[in-house]
């Protein structure tokens, strides 16, 4: 009976905590793979993915890694597989990286990449074997999984992210047997309704940098309480209120990109805008420029004074949407009422 229980104690316990290598051989008629998992009762698991050379034997190649996360295919592992940015990913991957003819290795070594995603070291293919290289691995590393290739352009490309807001998509050529970034695009929508678009290229000595603001007035929280186009430049002058609870204002020019907002930082319980009810008339204040919305029955604009002059955008009342009065419907954290 203590023979038994033993028995069962040693099946248990190998069979929770088993250690597994699985051969990988998919992917080339001159190279293997192996990868080795310490306990396969993990999700991540210790372990290392090495390369063999099939004539010879000898291993080329070996990659030790902290945490290994392995998908089976009718309980094989195989190589090449490569769903970005978030699926699966295979711990071996043999394909030209440099464009030159060869093919080189990227070899998990972890989850190192953005949010605990896989992270790999890439060994370029040479006529002298396979050579480390810190720059391939520093985009295999430092972005979102692995990155992607494209043989007709021959260009490189990452993408990693900040929740749900930030993300940014990097191009790279090849030079000199290292990559070289072209081309970096942000999209970042953080300032919540506003949206911050910027692009880098590179011109052939620098990289130049465009950016534009944007404004989702469609966005779900946003009302929009008056709006107008001022005659003289086509700007639009935009009143709305976020969630109920703030006053908001925001110039957008004739290409529909934000010239200025206000408050620059929204906060709560901030007496920004003072509300006149008897001239009907809003009025905010950004250092030393006053700004005063009016929307009377003749007339609707903006004066802005500054310098110790004042500017009259006269807005243009066929373009009117809603009116300043609907500032009162909802009260306002920010929004003092005279």
């Amino acid at each position: 009976m203590k023979l038994l229980a033993t028995t069962l104690l040693v099946l248990l316990f190998n069979f929770t905590f088993a250690q597994v290598t699985f051969k990988v051989n998919n992917f080339s008629k001159d190279y293997y793979g192996k990868i080795f998992i310490a306990d396969t009762s993990e999700v991540f698991s210790k372990g290392w993915v090495a390369i063999y050379d099939t004539k010879s034997q000898k291993q080329i190649i070996k990659v030790t890694a902290e945490e290994l996360a392995l998908s089976l295919h009718d309980g094989k592992a195989l190589a090449n597989i490569k769903q970005l940015p978030y699926g699966e990913q295979s711990s071996i991957m043999y394909e030209d990286y440099n464009f030159d003819g060869i093919k080189d290795f990227a070899i998990e070594d972890g989850q190192n990449s953005c949010y605990h995603g896989p992270s790999f070291k890439i060994y370029l293919g040479t006529k002298n074997g396979f050579k480390f290289s810190p720059e391939f691995t520093a985009l295999a590393q430092n972005y979102c999984g692995m990155f992607q290739v494209d043989y007709k352009t021959k260009k490189i490309s990452v993408m990693t992210k900040s929740g749900c807001c930030w993300h940014q998509f990097s191009e790279f050529i090849v030079e000199n047997n290292k990559p070289k970034v072209v081309k970096i695009v942000e999209e970042d929508q953080m300032g919540y309704p506003y949206n911050n678009y910027s692009e880098e290229n590179w011109d052939g000595k620098k990289m130049v940098l465009t950016s534009k603001r944007t404004i989702n007035l469609d966005e779900d929280g946003i009302k929009t309480i008056l709006s107008f186009t001022v005659d003289k430049n086509q700007k639009r002058v935009v009143l709305f209120n976020i969630n109920d609870r703030t006053l908001n204002y925001v110039l957008i020019d004739k290409n529909d990109e934000v010239e200025f907002s206000y408050p620059i930082n929204t906060v709560y319980q901030n007496p920004d805008f003072t509300l006149d009810k008897k001239n009907n008339t809003v009025t905010f204040q950004n250092k030393d420029v006053v700004y005063t919305i009016y929307d009377n029955n003749d007339s609707i604009g903006i004066t802005i004074n500054t310098g110790g002059k004042t500017y009259n955008w006269i807005g243009n009342s066929t373009t009117k949407k809603g009116k300043l009065t609907d500032i009162t419907t909802t009260q306002l954290d920010n929004v003092v009422v005279n």
